[in-house]
């Protein structure tokens, strides 16, 4: 049992060291493994490096080829062009001077490549492998020396064990000898003795050599572990070492040559990239702005200022400030001055808004990422995160670059009009002092003048058909007019006092009015050459002449070939197209045409000073003249091209309409005059006429005075009929120096006109029926005598204007003369009632109490067919007081519009349009006002006020949701997607079929 347990304890040990031996033979091939495997890994490692730096030489070589050829070709290109000295060239020539500098570094870094580098790889890769396989040799020796050891060790131990168990085996059979000694003591003991000491003998022998064998195993294993154990910790690092002696010194020389080289090369780029970063540094837009009008002087230097010819050896090379032009002069140089102080500020905030859209401008685009600093796969981590901010940036970018061109536009064109208003300004204001000092101490009139037309022609024209909601071939076919006398009337007077009138056609006037204007040319009168007028209402007679035809001046029928002609973009072409559709129509109404864009034209040309260009007279007129049909769904959208295409029409009418030569007729004449109109000068604005009606009540209190007023009064009449001698202005002033200042009640209560010497103040006064009697002295022109025709040949502005005066003071002789006539008491009766009709007239304006409105509104809901969202209110509107016939303005958000009459009664709309980025979706109110409420509002922002405290007459609230602008993802790009996932599933499903 014992030696079974033995034999099995001996047999277990040494599987162990079997097994320890044979792991170990395994992990001493591996290691031979091993360094064949680092001599393949290094040999692999000098082989690349060697063909990186030949490749390297190779592309640094052709780089610096391509490098050279890029400089001589700009090179090149400067040679031929002219030297300019601005920064960016100078930044041009650096640039060009470092790729070239780079140029010559990369060839020397492939020189060194190519020839320096390769010979040190080639000899290292030598010796690395001489010496890892002599180190694999010695490894060899090595790992023998170790297997023997073991093997010597393994043996002692066995032997060992061997004896070992001999000697446990004899001292086991002593013991049991010894045992059985002590039971048999007394029978055999001499037997016993005998064997007893055999088996000490035994004992003592096999211990002698169970303890020799221990010994030997002994010190084999301790000289087994300690080969293995120099082996691993020490041998194993050094065989390594010897293996890779040189190897690293060699490859750090070659990559320390390396380095240096680009070392070299990365100084002289840092060097070269410095200088261009000087340069860059002295970039200056101002240098390059001065630098650049230096070198082409010549080209861009003014010119000449243009000088003043005068015709025919006139003289006078100033603006004339003398007589009669003395008011119109002054009128206008106290509106250019408003006019200038308002543009100003205009452009003064257009400039600032300038400078803030540029600041915008660039630091947008200054916040361009052009940092390559993010690595390739954090591109393509956040690429499909960088896509939409690089769009809409782009986007921004056009808004922010569209936002500055135009604030650019509006600085330039302001500034352009303060030159030529400040221009004229200075013209105007050294003539006024000119003339002041001339006049020594006389107060100036600060009164606005106004010319009335004389014309006794069409004031009793009788026919049948209506001027105004009629038809104009027919007007003019029964009345004989080829101008009608509404159109001709207030051309001449908007000619001769409303050109440089500020928002001429745009301001309304009064509604009042107007309507008195309208039914007094409908009775076949002309009212504008018996008193003065509002301009703006004189204005509103024509808008509404034309707006009120029973068919539109343009026939309805020609508007499609009218638009389609406008949308031309050749000029000439276009202008030819207009030219023969407008030449299809009656030739009575081209001539009217023809009259009405002249003097369209004529308006235009002084918007620096009335603010009417062609576009804003086309806004004015566009859908008077060219109207859309009623049943028209697409008013809104042809509006803008309907007053593009006036506007083109205002611009080119020189070339659309036929010439007088080609078509005879009445031709609008731009310099109008006094002469040429039959016209002469007027009381001031707001003075009033003579009120016939008090003529009676007057003479019946001072009849005396009445008497002698009218002996003298045939005096006058009667020196004024002897010779006339010629006179300038200086004759009548020191003529009328002597009669007192203002004006006074005569005797016999004769309304006369006393004209002051000087311009003397006097203030103005809304017109009222109630103060239609004006007092007036009566002015003896005994001492004046001017010979017209002579003034017509000489043409001396004083005489003229001498003849006008004579000419104005017979024609208040001749009212003065039939104030003195007795009255019937049926002539006294009539005229007291027509006073009182006339005054119920006048009071009852065509104004709206207590309004109810039933509004309906429309707005752009789809940006992707138009441009801009357009706004339309159209409403019903009933008066508590049953006006019908009521003027409206809309204003939105500080802006205003004029609201158009519908055909129908009571039915009104108005409409804009805005940028879809500027419609934003909420609820927009739009103020109705009506005529009085209106000049508040426009007074108040005249005057830079409160605009919030006047109350409109009703509002209304639009819902405006917004435009919708189209998917975010293009059609396009979503039939790609779908494309690309049709083709994946078609390619999807045939993979698994042929699988």
């Amino acid at each position: 049992m014992t030696s079974h347990v033995k034999l099995r304890r001996d047999r277990i040990g040494l599987i162990d060291y079997e097994t320890q031996i044979k792991e170990m033979r395994c992990q001493l091939v591996d290691q031979l493994k091993v360094f064949d495997l680092q001599l393949e890994q290094k040999s692999q490692q000098l082989q690349d490096l060697m063909d990186y730096v030949r490749r390297r030489g190779e592309i640094e070589s052709e780089y610096a080829r391509s490098l050279e050829k890029l400089a001589d070709r700009f090179t090149s290109r400067i040679k031929r062009k002219e030297p300019s000295s601005n920064t960016v060239a100078q930044v041009w020539v650096a640039l060009l001077s470092q790729t070239r500098q780079e140029s010559g570094d990369h060839s020397r870094l492939s020189e060194t490549c190519s020839n320096t580098l390769i010979q040190p790889l080639t000899q290292c890769l030598e010796y690395t492998q001489r010496l890892a396989k002599k180190s694999k040799d010695i490894c060899m020796q090595l790992q023998d020396g170790l297997l023997k050891v073991t093997i010597e060790m393994q043996t002692a131990w066995r032997t060992y064990y061997q004896y070992h168990s001999d000697y446990v085996c004899a001292d086991g059979k002593l013991k049991e000898a010894e045992k059985q000694e002590e039971k048999q003591k007394q029978s055999a003991a001499k037997k016993l003795e005998r064997l007893i000491e055999k088996r000490q003998e035994k004992v003592k022998e096999t211990y002698l050599k169970s303890s020799k064998a221990r010994n030997e195993y002994l010190l084999k294993l301790g000289a087994s572990n300690a080969t293995m154990k120099n082996f691993y910790l020490q041998d194993i690092s050094t065989l390594i070492d010897c293996a890779d002696v040189g190897y690293h010194l060699s490859l750090g020389q070659v990559i320390q040559a390396y380095l240096s080289s680009h070392w070299r090369t990365q100084q002289n780029l840092g060097t070269g990239l410095q200088q261009l970063q000087g340069t860059v540094s002295g970039l200056a837009q101002c240098r390059d702005r001065d630098t650049l009008l230096q070198e082409h002087f010549n080209t861009f230097c003014m010119p000449l200022c243009f000088p003043y010819q005068p015709h025919d050896g006139d003289q006078v090379s100033e603006v004339n400030f003398e007589c009669e032009l003395s008011c119109e002069l002054e009128t206008r140089f106290k509106q250019i001055e408003t006019r200038l102080k308002a543009v100003s500020m205009e452009t003064e905030e257009a400039h600032k808004n300038m400078l803030v859209a540029q600041s915008d401008l660039l630091e947008n685009i200054s916040d361009n990422d052009m940092d390559p600093s993010g690595g390739p796969s954090q591109e393509g981590s956040t690429e499909h995160l960088i896509k939409p901010s690089v769009a809409r940036r782009r986007f921004n970018l056009q808004e922010i670059e569209s936002c500055y061109i135009t604030r650019v536009k509006e600085y330039v064109v302001g500034r352009s009009l303060v030159s030529k208003l400040q221009a004229r300004h200075d013209q105007l204001k050294a003539a006024v002092e000119k003339a002041e000092s001339s006049n020594g101490n006389h107060q100036r009139h600060n009164g606005k003048s106004l010319y009335i037309r004389k014309n006794y022609s069409t004031s009793n024209i009788k026919h049948n058909h209506k001027l105004f909601y009629g038809d104009l071939l027919s007007f003019i076919q029964a009345s004989g007019q080829q101008i009608p006398v509404v159109v001709q009337s207030c051309v001449c007077f908007i000619n001769l006092n409303g050109l440089h009138h500020e928002g001429i056609f745009r301001v309304p006037g009064s509604q009042m009015e107007i309507n008195n204007l309208r039914d007094a040319f409908e009775r076949g009168e002309d009212p504008l050459s018996e008193r003065p007028y509002d301009l703006d209402s004189v204005a509103g007679v024509l808008k509404l002449y034309f707006r009120t035809l029973e068919k539109p001046l343009f026939p309805s029928e020609s508007n499609s070939q009218l638009l389609e002609h406008a949308q031309i973009k050749g000029e000439t072409e276009r202008a030819a197209q207009l030219k023969i559709t407008i030449s299809s129509y009656p030739e009575p109404v081209v001539i009217v045409m023809r009259y009405l864009f002249a003097f369209l034209h004529h308006v235009s040309q002084y918007s620096d000073e009335n603010m009417m260009q062609p576009y804003n007279l086309a806004v004015c007129f566009g859908p008077s003249l060219v109207r859309a049909a009623q049943n028209d769904d697409d008013v809104v959208t042809l509006q803008p091209l309907i007053n593009a295409l006036v506007k083109n029409i205002i611009v080119q009418q020189e070339n659309i309409f036929p010439s007088q030569s080609e078509l005879q007729g009445p031709v609008y004449e731009e310099c109008m005059t006094l002469e040429q109109a039959d016209s002469e000068p007027a009381i001031e604005e707001a003075d009033v006429e003579v009120d016939y009606s008090l003529k009676d009540e007057l003479e019946t209190t001072h009849p005396t005075n009445s008497s002698s007023s009218s002996s003298s009064t045939a005096n006058a009449e009667k020196k004024t009929e002897g010779s006339r001698v010629n006179v300038g202005c200086s004759v009548i002033q020191s003529k009328s120096a002597a009669a007192p200042k203002g004006g006074s009640t005569a005797a016999g209560g004769k309304f006369m006109l006393q004209f002051p010497p000087s311009h003397q103040y006097i203030p103005r006064r809304v017109h009222n029926p109630g103060n239609m009697g004006r007092d007036f002295q009566e002015h003896s022109s005994e001492d004046i005598h001017v010979d017209k025709m002579t003034c017509r040949q000489t043409k001396f502005p004083a005489c003229i204007a001498a003849q006008r005066r004579t000419s104005f003071l017979r024609s208040r002789s001749r009212v003065a003369t039939e104030l003195r006539k007795p009255l019937s008491l049926s002539d006294k009766m009539f005229r007291i009632a027509a006073f009182i009709a006339l005054l119920v007239v006048v009071c009852s304006g065509e104004s709206c109490t207590n309004p109810i409105i039933t509004p309906s509104a429309y707005t752009t809901s789809d940006a992707v067919i138009s441009s801009e969202s357009v706004f339309i209110v159209e409403l019903s509107l009933t008066c508590g007081n049953g006006a019908q016939s009521v003027t409206l303005y809309a204003d939105v958000n500080g802006r205003q519009f004029p609201v158009t009459r519908g055909q129908d009664v009571g039915k009104y709309q108005v409409s804009w349009s805005l940028p879809h980025k500027q419609a934003s979706s909420g609820t927009y109110q739009v103020k109705f006002f009506d005529e009085e409420s209106y000049s508040s509002l426009r007074k108040a922002q005249r005057n830079n006020e409160d605009v919030n405290a006047i109350e409109p007459l009703f509002s209304v609230n639009i819902d405006h949701r917004g435009a919708w602008s189209g998917p975010w993802v293009s059609t396009e790009v979503v039939a790609a997607l779908i494309g690309i996932l049709v083709y994946y599933l078609a390619f999807t499903a045939k993979s698994t079929i042929q699988a």
